[in-house]
């Protein structure tokens, strides 16, 4: 018979986060002093190379938690080659639900591909409220960045993702305490693919990648794919893209300059925005399998918004079904960078429609 080896998890060690990361500002670094690309605040890359972050959004470690939430979580590093690791999110059980095993969200963050972090505090609460509101087991994946590691690394750390969470759904099905904490909490036969932003875009390219090649992951199940405000691209503008570059909306984070910066960061070397990466109407690009629910979720003052709904439609034409979603009055990341009264209602919203779809799918 033949055997399938098995991949420790590393749990990490608290400080991890606190260490030089490519996601800090290294101030001794000597370089060439060239800016050749630069979104304020977020990201500068240098003519020889040199690629700074300054830490816009703060850190935490898994350890901070809001109590009244009562949500566990940990850092596990999922592969040590390239310092790929998740953050999970276990929320509390009570009562007779205690023994019914939960859904388990596969979460890709936002940041264009150049950015962001699982550590990022406006995920951490994020995730936390959503595991503990949606009643599922999340694990937040801290794929590699661009430009230092352009696409297609981040959908690459997607699916090596998956593959360890199946070796880790056999280590739990045989009985071996390995992650036992998070792992008998999930039912593996509901997987549900999410993100946001360029987060959103990795889900729905990891999936596709997996149902168009016929990829077995069993006993892992993917029961649907969430794409919230999905991150995409194309050489000819939209209405909304060409509006809101007139007129840029103080309650979405995004504009357009910032979006082709992350794509000529983010795409492999002379590609442009019509790449089937960043453009999936582009090429007859596969939408996958029509067993797969797909949920996208949509800011209605998003510069991005035209395009999601344009791939929704596109979806539907294929007879394949989706659930389209529009948030009025909100606008990009909303749900993480908006404190807004208005913001945070439509943030309980999306929680609640999430949770209804991981309930019927």
């Amino acid at each position: 018979m033949r055997t399938q080896k098995m991949v420790p998890a590393i749990t990490l060690d608290p400080s991890y986060f606190n260490q030089k990361t490519n996601n800090t500002v290294d101030h001794h670094y000597q370089h060439e002093n060239i800016v050749i690309e630069e979104i304020k605040g977020l990201i500068k890359v240098y003519k020889d190379g040199h690629v700074e972050r300054p830490q816009i959004v703060p850190c935490v470690t898994a350890a901070v938690a809001d109590p009244e939430l009562g949500v566990t979580s940990m850092d596990i590093v999922i592969d040590r080659f390239t310092n790929v690791s998740s953050r999970f999110y276990v929320p509390k059980r009570h009562g007779m639900n205690s023994m019914k095993k939960l859904p388990l969200l596969v979460y890709f963050h936002g940041g264009g591909f150049c950015a962001g972090s699982t550590a990022w505090s406006c995920y951490h609460e994020f995730l936390a409220k959503l595991a503990a509101k949606a009643g599922c087991v999340i694990m937040s994946v801290n794929y590699r960045l661009a430009p230092e590691h352009p696409l297609p690394a981040a959908y690459e750390d997607g699916l090596r993702a998956l593959v360890w969470l199946k070796q880790q759904a056999f280590c739990e099905r045989g009985g071996e305490e390995n992650n036992q904490w998070w792992s008998t909490q999930c039912d593996f036969s509901r997987i549900f693919l999410v993100g946001d932003s360029a987060g959103a875009n990795i889900a729905h390219n990891v999936s596709t990648r997996l149902l168009c090649s016929g990829t077995i992951l069993l006993p892992l199940i993917i029961k649907g794919v969430i794409l919230v405000q999905p991150f995409f691209g194309g050489e000819a503008r939209t209405s909304s893209e060409k509006y809101y570059y007139m007129v840029q909306p103080r309650q979405s984070v995004l504009n357009l300059a910032a979006s082709d910066t992350y794509w000529r960061l983010a795409l492999p070397a002379g590609s442009n925005r019509d790449h089937p990466w960043c453009n999936p109407l582009a090429n007859g690009s596969c939408f996958g399998s029509d067993s797969v629910a797909m949920m996208v979720c949509i800011s209605e003052l998003d510069i991005l918004k035209d395009r999601e709904l344009e791939f929704c439609a596109a979806i539907a034409r294929a007879g394949k079904n989706v659930e389209t979603l529009v948030y009025r009055g909100v606008g990009h990341a909303f749900q993480v960078l908006d404190k807004s009264m208005l913001a945070q209602t439509r943030c309980h919203e999306m929680i609640a429609h999430i949770k209804a779809f991981a309930e019927n799918n």
